[in-house]
């Protein structure tokens, strides 16, 4: 009875050999195609029948031309790779004779691998609606992504042109943005591993990988994301106090172990940012792990990866504005060595001196050029006087060139790129100028007396009228500590000499003056992603708070600043934007620096008010 009630097994065979069925179907009689067809697509079919089928299929691939795409397709969606090691094997053999016979079939294939880089699909359904997310449970997942890398390799082994099929198949099987975290990092860490083996591919995988990073990066804002950290932390500390009181006996318990630490306290509370860090993360460690061989810097790969990171920076970094974590990647590859430093350093001034380049990125470049200086402490002080020279002298023969001709005046469309070029210089100085003047105060003094900052700032181009305010105030305040130049007269006049902007709105009109005229930023601001920060803050330069007696040394008398009519972004960790907006009344320009809760080595609440 037992065996009369139980379904047959279903290792039945209809229809004769496959070439048989192939060569009746060729002829016009598709009863035993079909028959194949349907047991090949059988949900429940077992290993033993795939190996048969497989292992018939690999001495038959001359009869699978174009005309059985049909058929190629429905072995190409056979569970494959959830079975046993010898379904795998068989399968990867099949693939290697596929491709080898029959190149029309290259892409499908290569597709069919593709689709595997992503942990598989579940449905849940609620209220009636199919929410799909990622099956994390597939504790085969790793040893799933191997196969599929060997089955790439073994497709590329077979025919050398793979590498060109398959990288538009790479770009169409990118998951949106708003697909699940993990399912963005499995399919950005199995790309990586495909520039392993197919290293043709690398630069055009990377630039791939960081367009969709920069996409995140420029739509979560630095402002949005210390914002939902903050939303999250007080949100956090309101449970927190609710639940005080509460459950006596169990917190007496707490008391006595150990302290818990929640499992989310490195989740972002920003989505998109939680998405950003764990790529960064990823990118990072790729970028190790390729310079380092056996723990040690691999001179080769690293210099041949820095070349590819340069052209992806040159692409697509250079030209977007304000974009806040990507951009680490050279930072980071660059602290291997002070080569690589000086190398960028070297390649972000030959765009800005190059009059052929735009001046967007000219300027940008002169951005970067003094972020850079200000914040990597790999870089030594040896190098940083370096490029001061550089820059200066560059600063002093565009004033020779400039100063005395018909467009000498004060122009951010004319003559941006020397304004940010100052700009760059100014906040140098300021990180920087503790250092230089370190050991020897009086070399260090003539050194900086040798720079002339002071023909730079009285010239007719007026550079303190175009930089942002808070670096204004800043360097007028070290220089004039150290007297190596007076800016609070120009400062002053140029208060004076503000031209408002008289913008009409549906209130009326609108008086308003824009306080960064450049709409410069600092590439390298605080990088404040939970995970990936701990690769960078090691080799981070963050703004030292002032202590009362550097206050008191900067200028006196101090007093603390409470004007709201700017808010100086520069050094805390955000970009100043162009829409920044005081009053015309000349103490309004007067800098205050403020820190919010959420910045980390940003300045403290001071104000150094000009003299009278």
């Amino acid at each position: 009875e037992e065996f009369i009630s139980s379904p047959p097994r279903k290792t039945v065979r209809f229809g004769g050999t496959l070439t048989e069925i192939l060569l009746k179907y060729e002829k016009g009689d598709t009863t035993d195609f079909e028959l194949l067809k349907h047991q090949l697509s059988d949900p429940d079919i077992k290993d033993a029948q795939i190996i048969n089928w497989l292992h018939e299929f690999r001495a038959s691939v001359a009869y699978l031309t174009k005309e059985l795409e049909q058929l190629v397709n429905i072995l190409l969606k056979l569970p494959w790779l959830r079975r046993s090691r010898e379904v795998v094997e068989e399968y990867l053999g099949f693939l290697g004779n596929l491709v080898s016979a029959q190149t029309v079939h290259l892409r499908p294939c290569l597709r069919m691998v593709v689709s595997q880089f992503v942990p598989p699909r579940i449905t849940i359904r609620e209220d009636d609606v199919d929410i799909s997310d990622s099956d994390d449970d597939d504790e085969n997942i790793s040893e799933n992504f191997d196969t599929c890398h060997r089955a790439l390799q073994t497709v590329a082994r077979y025919v050398p042109s793979t590498p060109q099929f398959l990288m538009p198949i790479l770009v169409e099987f990118f998951p949106f943005i708003n697909k699940s975290e993990r399912t963005l990092e499995c399919y950005v860490h199995n790309l990586l591993r495909v520039t392993v083996y197919l290293p043709t591919l690398r630069l055009q995988i990377l630039e791939l990988i960081i367009e969709k990073l920069l996409k995140l990066d420029v739509s979560t804002p630095q402002q949005d994301i210390e914002d939902a950290e903050e939303t999250a932390n007080n949100c956090a500390s309101e449970e927190k106090s609710t639940e005080e009181g509460l459950f006596d006996m169990e917190e007496d318990e707490d008391r006595k172990g150990n302290k818990v630490v929640s499992p989310n306290v490195e989740r972002m509370a920003h989505p998109l940012a939680e998405r950003l860090d764990i790529l960064m993360t990823i990118l990072f460690s790729y970028i190790k792990d390729v310079c380092h061989v056996d723990g040690k810097l691999d001179i080769s790969n690293t210099k041949d990866l820095y070349r590819d990171l340069v052209s992806v920076f040159d692409k697509l970094i250079l030209p977007t504005h304000a974009s806040c974590h990507v951009q680490y990647f050279m930072f980071y590859i660059c602290s291997f060595k002070l080569g690589l430093a000086e190398a960028f350093l070297d390649h972000l001034w030959k765009k800005l001196q190059d009059p052929n380049n735009p001046s967007v990125i000219r300027q940008t470049a002169g951005s970067y050029i003094g972020s850079f200086l200000a914040r990597a402490k790999f870089i030594p002080i040896v190098t940083v006087k370096a490029c001061l020279d550089l820059l200066v002298n560059w600063l002093h023969k565009y004033i020779d060139n400039q100063d005395t001709g018909a467009n000498a005046y004060c122009d951010v469309a004319l003559h941006g790129p020397f304004y940010s070029t100052c700009q760059a210089v100014f906040y140098t100085l300021i990180f920087r100028h503790k250092q230089l003047l370190d050991g020897n105060l009086r070399k260090g003094l003539s050194y900086l007396q040798s720079l002339n900052f002071e023909r730079i700032v009285m010239c007719q181009l007026n550079p303190l009228k175009i930089c942002i305010p808070s670096v204004v105030n800043l360097f007028a305040a070290i220089t004039r500590k150290y007297q190596l130049v007076f800016c609070y007269t120009i400062i002053e006049r140029n208060n004076r000499q503000f031209i408002p902007v008289v913008r009409s709105g549906t209130g009326g009109d609108l008086v308003q003056t824009c306080t960064n005229p450049l709409d410069s930023f600092f590439p390298f601001d605080p990088y404040i992603l939970k995970r990936s920060k701990k690769t960078i803050d090691p080799m981070y330069q963050f703004w030292e708070e002032l202590s009362a007696e550097d206050l008191e040394n900067l200028k006196k008398p101090i007093k603390k600043g409470t004007s709201e009519d700017e808010d100086d972004d520069f050094l805390k960790g955000e970009t100043p934007q162009n829409d920044g907006v005081v009053g015309i009344a000349p103490n309004s320009y007067e800098s205050n620096t403020r820190s919010p809760v959420s910045s980390i080595g940003s300045p403290a609440d001071c104000f150094v008010p000009y003299p009278l």
